[in-house]
């Protein structure tokens, strides 16, 4: 919960959802549990904004931000999901992508870039919609009788919050629309060819609608038999690195942030005109506040794995007990003293779109030990970023001269600095790491019918921020 007049965060809650691992390469959480986690963040942070003092009636819209191309399918009768949610760095579909270029001239990867903006990969959601209605019976089932309801998750958190099987809104927003390889990015609206091309029945997929406005307003939880916020607009909706892009106030032409989560995902506002890349990034909507207002456009740089190492090392490997544990061995150390680790767990990303790579880790020698690794490691993230800064560079023509970053990994000093060092510009960070959770907020607060929050450059308070400068020789 944030203050729409100064920003400040008032309040916040957050739970770990599990991610579900049933063969290798798979990757899937339980829809139910993220809708669950949902309710019980609103009802914990509404308790604590009551031992605050802070009326939660003062709560004026609720803005909805989420892991993009993560892929639902539910009944509108029943509102129950009828498979896991297939997360956005799953790789089942590397059969189906191949089997979809086949049928493309020449095994053209950007067959659909001029449209989309993306290259055909697993990543997005049209490939995982396929999967589902080539492999689950009972999915296929819902589609012929018409009881079938495709979403990113953001559309399922709407759909299920504004009243489900009682007259849910069905939406999504331009920013997650424009991850699905169904969208075309120009004329803002669901393509008929490209459904077409995936066979995919269009009535299935949500109402596009912009990133700020009124979608419906909130119902009452059926599961805590509370209504925190019964009545309260939904108002705000963002895919996660673009709701980052708004909170870091990356409103100008050629501003860029970085978001180091589960992933890594730089993008670079572009303004009113879509950019196609020559280096390996994609080209997508940042958003459009209003349903009025244009489309703004960005480049985005997408790293599959960021964090989700730091994740490996403790689950798979168990050499340190918590994330902060694995900061802490690297620290000793100070180098990787030659190590080197390349986490390509789900396939390469931005700049290779290379399903295939796998990790490696390398240059080991007898004197390498668990802090040379847990060093490497965080070197691994602030290299992939170096390379998509590069092509970045390349593309914009401009290069960047200093690095805006949030997300949970930039608590982490030591690759703050690894970051400046290896980027060799100075990386700024603001003190309050939550800027995805804000720019929703934003979003919602904006909202016409809503209007709290003002995103008038001249208005937005200014961020107290920490800076990190390069203390390497460039050579």
């Amino acid at each position: 919960v944030f203050n729409a007049e100064t920003a400040e965060l008032l309040s916040h809650h957050q739970v770990e959802i599990k991610q579900e691992f049933p063969r290798e390469g798979w990757v899937e959480q339980d829809p139910k549990e993220i809708l669950n986690s949902v309710y019980e963040c609103v009802e914990r942070t509404c308790e604590k904004m009551n031992e605050l003092n802070i009326d939660i009636a003062n709560i004026r819209a609720i803005g909805v931000t989420n892991q993009r191309e993560t892929t639902v399918v539910w009944d509108k009768t029943t509102g129950e999901p009828l498979y896991n949610a297939i997360v956005w760095l799953d790789l089942r579909t590397q059969s189906t992508v191949e089997r979809l270029l086949k049928r493309i001239p020449g095994k053209n990867k950007t067959f659909s870039k001029f449209k989309t903006g993306l290259p055909l990969s697993t990543y997005f959601s049209a490939v995982k919609l396929r999967w589902l209605l080539d492999n689950v019976e009972e999915i296929r089932r819902a589609v012929e009788d018409g009881r079938a309801m495709f979403g990113t998750v953001d559309s399922w958190l709407i759909w299920s919050l504004t009243g489900g099987t009682n007259g849910g809104i069905h939406c999504t927003d331009v920013t997650n629309a424009s991850r699905t390889m169904l969208f075309n990015i120009h004329s803002l609206e669901w393509d008929p060819d490209l459904c077409k091309f995936f066979d995919i029945p269009m009535e299935i997929l949500p109402n596009v609608r912009s990133s700020s406005e009124i979608y419906g307003l909130m119902v009452c939880f059926p599961v805590f038999e509370s209504g925190a916020l019964t009545g309260v607009p939904i108002s705000g909706c963002l895919g996660d690195q673009h709701a980052a892009l708004v909170g870091q106030m990356c409103f100008r032409d050629g501003q860029a942030k970085n978001t180091y989560g589960t992933g890594c995902f730089l993008l670079c506002n572009t303004g009113q005109k879509s950019v196609f890349s020559e280096h390996g990034l994609i080209t997508t909507i940042a958003y459009k506040m209003g349903k009025d207002k244009p489309a703004f456009y960005a480049l985005e740089g997408s790293v599959a794995i960021a964090g989700a190492v730091v994740r490996w090392l403790r689950d798979n490997l168990g050499i340190a007990k918590t994330s902060q544990e694995v900061e802490k061995l690297a620290a000793e150390v100070g180098t990787s003293y030659g190590c080197y680790f390349v986490p390509a767990f789900s396939g390469l990303y931005a700049p290779y779109w290379e399903p295939s790579a796998r990790g490696i880790i390398c240059g080991l020698t007898q004197f390498t030990n668990k802090n040379h690794i847990a060093f490497a490691a965080l070197e691994a993230v602030c290299f992939q970023t170096r390379e998509i800064l590069d092509a970045m560079n390349k593309d914009c023509g401009i290069p960047l001269r200093q690095l805006q970053v949030d997300g949970g990994m930039t608590n982490n000093k030591i690759l703050m600095q690894l970051q400046s060092d290896i980027l060799c510009i100075p990386v700024v960070k603001p003190s309050m790491p939550e800027t995805t959770a804000l720019g929703a907020a934003m979003a919602a607060g904006a909202a016409e019918g809503v209007e709290v929050w003002s995103l008038n450059p001249g208005d937005l308070s200014a961020v107290t921020c920490e800076r990190f400068e390069p203390q390497i020789n460039p050579e």
